[in-house]
């Protein structure tokens, strides 16, 4: 194709090649084509390797410091009203050109078409539809490909850089460099960044130098040296010399000046040095106060932009800015797109922070979506609900009935967000049945799929809400899975070992009916009440002592009842008092003769929903097998206790809970 360029066009003859030393990439000398070693095609292309399959001499790069590169030179003539086409009317035909610039209403006609095309063939098409292009348009097409084309650290389809529409554009923007605007020279710099051009390649080295050149003369703005900032970025990572001379140019403005998108363009530029951010805390605190007064015209991309780099950066003393694009957060919850949504939702949970209308607004706009967001969208808000503790029925169940449907087409670590938000928070759709035959189906189908710790989060979430996982706790169990599960050079999380722990014991009191492999001894904890990631939430330190004073004038003395005891099943219980045969209350150091075991649950606000009165799933399970165990669990849930009035009422109403069959004596 490239050939066929060189063969079509007759204005070529009058082209040379100009050698550059790419050291800081300045000119050195012209070398006079005839006699080349290398083919029509490499010089026409800039391209780094030769495009034929049987290849060319193409001369190779010396072996000093510096590298020669070759690029495409025009004689001085400025053809404005030309175009550059490859044969006719086979390809577009169209010009770069700042003399004779498209109107303002044709290029914003332009930009809108571009955004609508779904794929490149169709910005192809587009781009044959004009004639005159302006340097803001070309970036703009290059952007547009990127964001069809780009897929992780690389392009889809490679192949689409040797298009011929896609070599002239960037034909034109190299021979054109020093005729750009400041604003489509950084644009087109990024855009190519954003493609994966060498960054030798003689289109980058030109954009490059004129950047530069530009950059020394300080006459960017804030927006464009931010742009400039992302593409040196690309190029070079946090360590450019450009780019932290952009920096040092931004520190010298004043933000509270700044446009918005001056202003959320820096926050972008500043997420990508992170590690570094400390060098730039005046600057941040400053954008911070700015950025809190603006708050209120702020549309879903600069809401979505800012929490964003609050995350990265850290930014942990910027709480009431936080809560300031929550609110806002709240006007855009239908207008967010996927991405967008799932950004906040993480910042949010970053943050710890939850707004009540903004879960009203969540709770409104999800069951609608529910059958058409992205997965990773419904997992994140699953995911949102079960941090902050927020039951919300309306988004479950919904969720739920799409889940049934749709997952198949969820990853497994998706699958396993579900249903551990479902299991935390204890709750059980209507349509339960179908939920967790769908996930035995794809336990069956993809087992091997799962990482190992997701498998275990998601066996574990099965049994919290009473479905017991017995086809597959067997591998679970086995020698493999254990090994797969420790951390390299070190032993498994103690938290990891309390879910297995917990897995056992519920096949043990549950299942009565499984006979397959048990877990080892050596993998097991002796309480589930752990610093972190515990099984149990530890009781209310305030209502502790406010049931115990209670409970010292209901039995008589503090001998009588015994506290934090650690039982055999590594559970512990608040509250445990001994009764005998006779049900008289037995000193709670007696051992013998100990007829029956009350466990007394003072139940704070942790251990239920924020929102409603429904214990959480880990507590739910503990009432469930102590219940098993043996134990008469006697539940005291704060919102009973602490509508008491009086010292009176309460030794009452610990008396009916505790003893309701038998008659109170008068101490």
């Amino acid at each position: 194709m490239a050939l066929k360029l060189i063969h079509r066009l007759p204005v070529l003859q009058h082209f040379r090649i100009q050698s550059l030393s790419t050291g800081w990439f300045s000119p050195t000398k012209l070398l006079n084509n005839a006699g080349s070693s290398m083919c029509v095609a490499c010089i026409c292309t800039s391209a780094r390797r030769c495009l034929h399959k049987q290849g060319c001499l193409r001369q190779q790069p010396s072996s000093g410091t510096t590298r020669s590169l070759s690029t495409i030179v025009r004689e001085p003539v400025f053809m404005a009203n030309s175009s550059v086409s490859l044969h006719m009317d086979s390809v577009p035909r169209f010009t770069l050109t700042q003399l004779h610039q498209p109107t303002a209403v044709e290029e914003q006609g332009f930009l809108k078409h571009l955004e609508t095309c779904s794929s490149s063939r169709k910005v192809f098409r587009l781009l044959s539809s004009v004639e005159m292009l302006s340097d803001i348009m070309a970036a703009a097409t290059l952007h547009r490909i990127a964001d069809l084309e780009s897929k992780g650290n690389a392009l889809k389809d490679p192949t689409v850089l040797e298009k011929d529409t896609i070599r002239a554009l960037c034909f034109q923007l190299e021979q054109n460099s020093t005729r750009l605007t400041n604003a489509g020279l950084v644009s087109s710099l990024l855009a190519c960044t954003r493609l994966f051009l060498d960054p030798w390649s003689t289109l980058m080295v030109q954009l490059l130098t004129e950047s530069q050149t530009r950059l020394d003369c300080e006459k960017m703005t804030v927006e464009q040296l931010c742009v400039l900032g992302q593409a040196m970025l690309a190029i070079e990572g946090p360590g450019s010399k450009i780019l932290k001379k952009v920096l040092e140019q931004i520190q010298q403005q004043e933000p509270s000046l700044w446009s918005l998108g001056e202003l959320v363009s820096v926050y972008g530029l500043l997420q990508g040095i992170v590690g570094e951010e400390g060098k730039y805390r005046d600057l941040l605190n400053a954008m911070h106060t700015h950025a809190l007064s603006v708050t209120s015209c702020m549309d879903p991309a600069a809401v979505t932009g800012l929490l964003r780099a609050l995350v990265t950066l850290n930014q942990t003393q910027a709480i009431p800015l936080m809560i300031g694009l929550c609110k806002q957060a709240v006007r855009h919850v239908p207008y967010f797109t996927d991405e967008e949504l799932t950004h906040v939702l993480r910042a949010l949970m970053h943050f710890g922070h939850s707004d009540h209308y903004f879960v009203q607004a969540l709770e409104q706009h999800s069951p609608s979506v529910a059958f058409t967001s992205h997965p990773e969208t419904i997992s994140t808000v699953m995911q949102f609900f079960s941090r902050r503790n927020i039951l919300s029925t309306t988004v479950f169940d919904a969720m739920a009935e799409s889940f049934v449907y749709r997952a198949d087409d969820y990853t497994t670590s998706q699958v396993a967000t579900q249903i551990t938000a479902f299991a935390k928070l204890g709750y059980l759709p209507p349509n339960a049945g179908q939920v967790f035959r769908k996930v035995e189906t794809i336990l069956r189908t993809r087992f091997s799929h799962f990482q190992p710790q997701t498998l275990l989060n998601l066996l574990h979430a099965c049994i919290l809400v009473g479905r017991f996982p017995v086809n597959f706790v067997p591998k679970v169990f086995s020698n493999l899975f254990l090994q797969q599960l420790q951390e390299p050079e070190t032993a498994i999380n103690r938290g990891v070992l309390a879910q297995l722990t917990q897995l056992c014991m519920t096949l043990k009191l549950e299942c009565p009916f499984y006979e397959g492999p048990r877990l080892p001894s050596k993998y097991r904890v002796k309480s589930f009440l752990l610093s972190s990631s515990s099984l149990e939430s530890p009781v209310d330190p305030h209502l502790y002592n406010m049931v115990k004073n209670i409970l010292v004038n209901l039995l008589g003395d503090r001998m009588y009842f015994g506290s934090k005891v650690l039982t055999p099943y590594c559970y512990t219980l608040d509250v445990e008092i001994k009764l005998d045969e006779k049900g008289y209350v037995l000193p709670a150091s007696h051992t013998n003769d100990v007829y029956k075991r009350i466990a007394v649950c003072i139940d704070g606000q942790k251990r239920f929903t924020t929102n409603t009165r429904q214990l959480l799933g880990k507590e739910a399970i503990k009432h469930r097998h102590l219940r098993l165990l043996g134990y008469e669990v006697v539940q005291i849930p704060f919102y009973e206790f602490e509508a008491i009035q009086t010292q009176t009422s309460a030794v009452e109403y610990l008396h009916q809970k505790v003893f309701p069959h038998i008659y109170r004596l008068s101490w």
